[in-house]
Parts: C-alpha cells; sequence; structure tokens
C-alpha cells in the first residue's frame, strides 16, 4: 500500500495555491523551486522560542490554561493513517514551534507568526496544527508522543513601533496576539480524505492563474514553441505519462535514440518509446 508523507506546511499554502504543483511533490517527487523565507521572520521566530522556554503560559497568554511551555522545535511523525474509503495511506511528518505543558496534565500545541492575524490565513494553519496534534497523540515508534493535546493556537506577533534604546541598539514592538484554534478531528480527518483522494487520481491539470511557478513554465513553453522548432522540441501537452506512477515523462537521448523517462528516475525507471 502507498503511504503519503505530507508535511504540515505543504497542507497549508502549498495545497491552496496549486493542487498540480501539490501532487508533484507529495507523489513525484517533484518540488517547485525553494524561495527561501526572508531570514529576518526565522530569527523572530527563533528568538521567540528561545524566550518563552520555560515560561509560565499565564505570563504571556491568560486566555490559555495554567501551565509551563517544556517543547521547542520537536520532530513528530505519525502512525499510518488509513482512512475509509482510500485505496492509500498517509503519514504526517513535520515540527511544531512549541509545545506547553498544562497543569490539567494536557498539552497545548502553539505556532508563532509574525503579521497581522487574517481569518484566511488563520483557517489554513489550522490544518497545520491540527496535524501536529494528530501525529503527536498517534505518534510512529519512536516519535515523541504527547496527550492529550486540549489547546491548539497562533500566536501573532505584529510589529508597529520602532524604537533606539541605545547606541546601536534597536528594538521593534507590536501585538502579540493569541488566536484559539478549536479542536474538530472531524473535519480535519474529512480533509486528509479529500488530499489522499487527490493524490489517488490522476496529476491536476496545471494552474497558471493561481500559481506562480505553473504561470512560468506555460509562458516559458510558448517561447519554446515559438522558436525554430528540433529533434528534441515538443510541446508540452504532448509530454506522455510514466507508465508505471503515472508521472510526467521528459524526452531523453540514450544509445539507441531518443525515448521517455520518468522525471522521477532513479527512483522510478518507467519508459516509453518515442
Amino acid at each position: 500500500m502507498i503511504e503519503y508523507k505530507l508535511s504540515p506546511s505543504d497542507l497549508t499554502f502549498l495545497y491552496e495555491q496549486c493542487k498540480h504543483c501539490f501532487v508533484l511533490k507529495v507523489k513525484h517527487g517533484i518540488s517547485q523551486p525553494s524561495i527561501p523565507i526572508p531570514g529576518i521572520f526565522s530569527i523572530i521566530a527563533d528568538l521567540q522560542k528561545n524566550y518563552y522556554s520555560d515560561m509560565r503560559t499565564e505570563k504571556f497568554c491568560p486566555d490559555l490554561p495554567p501551565g509551563v511551555v517544556t517543547y521547542g522545535e520537536k520532530r513528530v511523525r505519525s502512525k499510518p493513517i488509513q482512512l475509509t474509503g482510500c485505496n492509500s495511506a498517509c503519514y504526517i511528518s513535520g515540527r511544531f514551534d512549541i509545545a506547553a505543558t498544562l497543569d490539567n496534565g494536557s498539552y497545548a500545541v502553539l505556532d508563532f507568526k509574525t503579521g497581522n492575524p487574517a481569518e484566511e490565513k488563520t483557517k489554513m494553519y489550522s490544518r497545520q496544527l491540527h496535524a501536529y496534534a494528530l501525529a503527536l497523540e498517534n505518534p510512529a515508534e519512536g516519535a515523541i508522543e504527547l496527550k492529550p493535546i486540549s489547546k491548539l493556537g497562533l500566536l501573532y506577533f505584529s510589529p508597529d513601533n520602532c524604537e533606539l534604546i541605545s547606541l546601536h541598539r534597536q528594538v521593534l514592538k507590536g501585538n502579540l496576539d493569541w488566536i484559539e484554534i478549536p479542536r474538530d478531528n472531524e473535519s480535519f480527518y474529512g480533509f486528509l480524505k479529500e488530499v489522499v483522494l487527490l493524490l489517488d487520481g490522476p496529476l491536476p491539470p496545471p494552474d497558471p492563474d493561481n500559481c506562480n511557478w505553473c504561470a512560468f513554465l506555460e509562458r516559458s513553453g510558448r517561447l519554446r514553441s515559438a522558436a525554430p522548432s528540433s529533434n528534441t522540441e515538443i510541446e508540452s501537452n504532448k509530454v506522455p505519462s510514466c507508465p508505471q506512477c503515472g508521472g510526467p515523462m521528459s524526452l531523453r537521448r540514450g544509445k539507441y535514440g531518443e525515448f521517455w523517462s520518468c522525471l522521477k528516475y532513479p527512483d522510478c525507471k518507467g519508459t516509453r518509446n518515442k
């Protein structure tokens, strides 16, 4: 049985932005070119994780039940998840920001975000937090286990003030907003079923209207088709699917001439004659 590896972060923006690129990455191992996150955001997140480590929740978030931040930057991995009506399974693999051990014996999983809270983004981040909770409560062998998870939420830092506190020292100040994410396992399992059914199906078409990478490939393909043709140039809509994994293929030249080879080679060795 196929088991798809699902990253909590990919279940947010990539899944919403482009189903074509999502399936290429998860099912065929073909990722969009990475765009580094501006370093300042990583620095802010790391500083926050270090600052809040071992801090009582009452000190920075009165809306949370009493407890203490005890875990930070931990990798999670769930057991395989088999969903009713799906031929394949999936599992969650990722890394959460911080978790607090609450005085009532349960746990809270929190994610830091820099920027203004937005309902649309919060809805997507809800999937990310539910994925962490599922993996922590149903860990694979050897993975970290925290259960029960009773609270999920986002801590938004929204800088709105800059202050020079001494020569060569400047600080950013802003609101720290707590956005609680209601736990809804039924809806999240329904979402996972939607994801696995998508992965089990045919490759969705590119979405150049909403995906910059698909738009780039479409425009560059038009340029290639407008250029003088050669024996190796073809229109993108004539690219066949791999007979083994169903993914896209590329035209290669071998010992006996040109042939189609799976883009996932060497993981997949599917070929077709030209």
